[in-house]
């Protein structure tokens, strides 16, 4: 049980975080796509979200919070180093939740302003959060190397959060916001396709640990399917964007579920690179986690607090199912 109690929470927190990325990140694609959209067509791209955005940080909250209680010396290492850009991702949710609410209040004089700034918090939430991965992934080290990874992942985490923006737009609108929505995927799919790959390549490099266990036989060959499948179903994406005729006929769906696996297997090869060290090069879950008796206690209160959000994601996705409809504040 000491063994794998620090096991099952770093799964709790990995799978938290995962599911945030996929729900919060179509609705962080869609603010920062709100800017290339004409004022009716801004409002149902709000309408798309409106039943969802604010409960899909829950999966945020979730995370950190694990990680808080779960592994209180990695929590202190990691909030510490990463200190600027959760203080600059915080005022980007919190930008964001004024400036949805805002809109509503202010008439028609101001909600394009609150619009502005809705763009403005999710490119600085997107931004921030690409930044945190890359610090992580390199091991919190402040050296010119890690600034440039953390840079890079910077850039590539909105071009993912568009794209799942897009195709969250796919599912939820239709008529001429459906054609804009297809062709927002198909001006991000490949600045994404290449931000990933270049990722891909600098991750082995900025962290010998991780080449390591990546480029050793037989562990190349076992963790092939990771990135040939993300490359068959990113392939695969292009092929349903440049086919109109696919896309009428029902299949818009695939391209958001595509990028779900592709962010699922992601999450696979990240998994396998870190575990089980929790801080890179400096602690793992054994050493970072809390006494075996408190782990013991909030085991129960996870196992209950986990199965419980996911069942009311799902039920609010089910109930609010179908096309979004013309946005109302009556």
């Amino acid at each position: 049980m000491e063994y794998w109690l620090p096991v099952f929470f770093i799964f709790a927190m990995g799978l938290s975080m995962l599911i945030y990325v996929l729900l919060d990140g179509y609705d962080l694609g869609v603010g920062l796509l709100l800017p290339f959209a004409s004022d009716q067509e801004r409002d149902m791209m709000i309408a798309s979200i409106g039943p969802f955005w604010d409960a899909n940080e829950t999966w945020l909250v979730l995370g950190i919070g694990v990680l808080l209680i779960a592994f209180p010396q990695a929590h202190g290492m990691i909030l510490t180093a990463l200190y600027i850009p959760v203080a600059i991702m915080l005022f980007g949710l919190i930008l964001r939740g004024v400036a949805f609410d805002f809109r509503v209040k202010a008439g028609d004089s101001k909600k394009q302003m609150w619009d502005r700034f809705f763009f403005l918090g999710s490119f600085v939430t997107s931004t921030a959060q690409g930044w945190m991965l890359g610090d992580y992934i390199t091991g919190l080290q402040d050296t010119k190397n890690s600034f440039i990874f953390s840079s890079l992942i910077a850039i590539t985490l909105p071009a993912f959060y568009i794209m799942l923006g897009a195709a969250w737009l796919m599912i939820k609108t239709e008529g001429e916001l459906f054609d804009k929505a297809v062709r927002w995927a198909k001006k991000s799919i490949l600045p994404m396709g290449f931000a990933l790959l270049l990722i891909s390549i600098a991750t082995p490099i900025v962290s010998d640990s991780i080449a390591d266990k990546w480029f050793v036989l037989p562990n190349t060959i076992g963790l092939l399917p990771v990135p040939l499948s993300c490359l068959i179903v990113y392939g695969g994406i292009i092929w349903l964007l440049n086919s109109p005729q696919v896309l009428a006929a029902g299949y818009y769906r695939l391209v958001y579920f595509g990028l779900v696996v592709i962010c699922f297997m992601a999450a696979i090869g990240l998994g396998y690179s870190v575990f089980p060290e929790i801080v890179i090069g400096k602690l793992d879950i054994w050493q970072a986690a809390a006494a075996t008796e408190s782990l013991e206690m909030i085991f129960y209160g996870t196992v209950i607090t986990l199965p419980a959000i996911l069942a009311y994601t799902v039920f609010i996705h089910w109930v609010f199912r179908g096309k979004a409809t013309h946005l109302s504040y009556e």
